[in-house]
C-alpha cells in the first residue's frame, strides 16, 4: 500500500457494508481518515459492523438517514457501485456537492502495483481469469504474483491492503456500475471486450450513459498507456478513440487489419503466430475473443507466448461463464448462468456444433426474444423454459420451429426436464438470457443451484 494523503483527515460517508464496503473502510482508515458507514439493513448483529466500530467508524445502519448533510460536511461519498444514484443518500450528498466515488478509485489510488482494467458487456470475467492466470505464469518466474481483483469478487482494497506489492500486477474487472463513479484511475493498459445495448439500462437510464461510463476506463490514461479496442463494433471505437489519450491497439474476429485477430488457424499479431486455436481448450468463437485482449494485455505487460500457451491449452473456463459441469450419459453439460441478457445468450448458444438442449428463462425486464429465434433454428432441437419470461421464450421457440418445447415453473424442474430431452451426443445448455432476480439473489447464486441439480442427477 503506497502512503498517500488525498484521504488523511477527511471526512468520509461510506455507503452500503457489503464485501467491498467492509474492505474499503478499513483501507481508509490506514489512509487517515474519519469515518462513517452507513446500511439500511439493521447492523446491530453484523461482525463486520462490530468490527469497524471497534477501529473507530460510526457506523448507523437500518435507515439512510439524509440529515447528516445537514449535520456535518463531508469530503467524500464512497458508496457500493450496485446502489443508485436515485438512493436518497446519493442524491443529497449530491445536492450537496460532496464528491461520490466507489471503492476502485479509493484501492487504485493507493496500490503500490501496476494494474490493467478489462470491462465489457459480456466476457470480462472470462479475460480477466485468462490474463490473470497468463500474468502470474510469467511473473512467478521472478517470484512475484498476478491477482484477480474488482467485479470478480475480490474487492481490491482487500490485496492493496494486505497482498500485492510493487512488483506484482493487478488484473482488475470493473462494471459499469464501478466505472460511473470514478474520476482518476489509470491503468497500464485498458480493455473494452465489447459494449451492446440493453444492458444494465434500468440503472444507467440510456445507452449513452452506459457507453460514457465504459469509456472511463481509459478517460484518464496517458500517451504513454495502451487501450484495447474491438474492431468490429466501428461506433464504439470512434467513442474510444475520442476519450482516451492512450496509445490504441485494436482486436478482431477476422479481420487482419487489427492489431490482433483470429486467423484460420491461429490467433494472430500482425504476421506473428500467437496461439494455435486447436489447442485453446474454451468453446466457441467469443472465447477466441476473450483470449485475443488476454493475450494483447499480457504480452503488453512482458508476458511471452510461453505463459500464453501455458494458460490458454489448460484453461477450461470461469465459473458460471459456459463452464464445463459434468458428462451425463453422453451429454456434455454446461453452466452460463452469467447470461443475463440477450446478447450473452446469443455468444454460447452459437458456441457449439453439437445438438443442443437449451434450458432458459429468468427475470422479465420487458425485452422480447425475436433475435434468438434464427439461433434456435440452427442450434437448439428442444427447450426448457422456466421463471418469469417462460412463456415470451416459449413462444419464441415456437416461431423457430422447435418441435419440442417443456414450460416450467423453476430451475430444478427446468434441469430434470432437460436431462430427459438430451441424449448422447448432444450439449445440455444452461443459458438463461435474462437477469437471475425473480428466483434468485446472483447469477452466482443461480449457477450453483443448477450445479447443485445437476450433480443430483449424476448420483441417481
Amino acid at each position: 500500500m503506497k502512503e498517500i494523503d488525498k484521504y488523511a483527515g477527511k471526512n468520509i460517508l461510506v455507503l452500503g457494508l457489503g464485501r467491498s464496503g467492509f474492505a474499503v473502510s478499513k483501507l481508509l482508515l490506514k489512509l487517515g481518515a474519519r469515518l462513517t458507514l452507513n446500511d439500511k439493513a439493521d447492523l446491530a448483529a453484523d461482525p463486520k459492523a462490530k468490527q469497524l466500530a471497534d477501529l473507530g467508524v460510526r457506523v448507523i445502519g437500518g435507515s439512510h438517514p439524509v440529515d447528516l448533510f445537514d449535520q456535518e460536511k463531508f469530503d467524500y461519498l464512497v458508496k457500493n457501485p450496485g446502489i443508485p444514484y436515485e438512493n436518497p443518500m446519493v442524491a443529497k450528498a449530491s445536492e450537496k456537492g460532496v464528491p461520490i466515488i466507489t471503492e476502485p478509485e479509493v484501492a487504485l489510488s493507493a496500490s503500490e502495483s501496476p494494474y490493467v482494467c478489462v470491462t465489457g458487456s459480456n466476457g470480462k470475467t472470462t479475460t480477466v481469469m485468462l490474463t490473470q492466470q497468463i500474468m502470474d505464469h510469467y511473473l512467478q518466474k521472478q517470484g512475484h504474483h498476478a491477482y484477480a481483483v474488482g467485479n470478480i469478487g475480490w474487492p481490491i482494497s482487500e490485496v492493496v491492503l494486505n497482498q500485492a506489492g510493487p512488483d506484482d500486477l493487478l488484473v482488475v474487472e470493473m462494471s459499469s456500475f464501478q466505472l460511473m463513479g470514478v474520476t482518476d484511475i489509470e491503468p497500464k493498459v485498458a480493455a473494452i471486450v465489447d459494449i451492446y445495448n440493453n444492458v444494465h439500462l434500468d440503472y444507467h437510464k440510456t445507452f449513452d450513459n452506459y457507453v460514457d461510463a465504459k469509456l472511463n476506463v481509459g478517460r484518464f490514461q496517458k500517451a504513454s498507456d495502451y487501450f484495447l479496442a474491438n474492431f468490429d463494433q466501428k461506433d464504439i471505437l470512434t467513442r474510444e478513440e475520442k476519450a482516451t489519450k492512450a496509445k490504441i491497439l485494436t482486436f478482431s474476429e477476422n479481420d487482419p487489419a487489427a492489431d490482433f485477430y483470429i486467423g484460420q488457424d491461429y490467433l494472430m499479431h500482425g504476421e506473428e503466430k500467437m496461439m494455435k486455436i486447436a489447442d485453446i481448450k474454451l468453446p466457441g468463437i467469443h472465447n477466441l475473443q476473450n483470449s485475443l485482449v488476454a493475450i494483447g494485455i499480457s504480452s503488453l505487460m512482458g508476458a511471452g507466448k510461453d505463459d500464453i500457451a501455458a494458460v490458454l491449452s489448460t484453461f477450461t473456463g470461469a465459473e458460471h461463464r459456459l463452464q464445463y459441469v459434468t458428462t451425463l450419459d453422453g451429454v456434455k453439460v454446461y453452466n452460463d448462468s452469467k447470461s443475463t441478457n440477450i446478447e450473452a445468450a446469443t455468444v454460447a448458444i452459437q458456441s457449439f456444433k453439437q445438438p443442443e438442449v437449451l434450458l432458459a428463462g429468468g427475470l422479465d425486464r420487458g425485452f422480447l426474444f425475436d433475435s434468438l429465434v434464427d439461433l434456435f433454428k440452427k442450434h437448439v432441437k428442444a427447450i426448457v423454459t422456466y421463471g418469469e419470461t417462460r412463456y415470451l421464450l416459449a413462444d419464441a421457440a415456437r416461431r423457430a420451429g422447435i418441435k419440442t418445447i417443456v414450460v416450467v415453473d423453476n430451475l430444478h424442474e427446468g434441469v430434470k426436464a432437460a436431462s430427459k430431452l438430451a441424449e448422447a451426443g448432444d450439449v445440455l445448455l444452461f443459458s438463461p438470457a435474462c437477469a437471475s432476480w425473480d428466483q434468485f439473489k446472483t447469477f452466482e447464486e443461480r449457477g450453483e443451484y443448477f450445479v447443485k441439480y445437476v450433480k443430483e442427477l449424476e448420483e441417481k
